[in-house]
């Protein structure tokens, strides 16, 4: 899908973009950048639950044991 930049800074969501975030006028939308350089629109007045699946899943498998070795590093810093 395709968007021209207005003079003004501004963009029109395609529908198929809009109909597949099922976004209504007023909706917000939270930019967000990948490390890769991707953009990812996500809309924020939407459930959390939503968002399941737009994102690949892991490689491997986290442990709850190294979840918690990971925050126990973070909070030690």
């Amino acid at each position: 899908m395709l968007a021209t930049l207005t003079a003004k800074g501004q963009i029109t969501i395609p529908k198929a973009a809009r109909e597949t975030l099922k976004l209504s006028p007023g909706d917000r939308i939270e930019f967000i950048f990948g490390d890769d350089g991707r953009l990812f629109l996500l809309p924020v007045t939407r459930p959390v639950k939503t968002l399941k699946g737009m994102l690949p899943r892991p490689e491997k498998p986290v442990s709850l044991e190294a979840m918690d070795e990971a925050i126990a590093q973070a909070t030690r810093t």
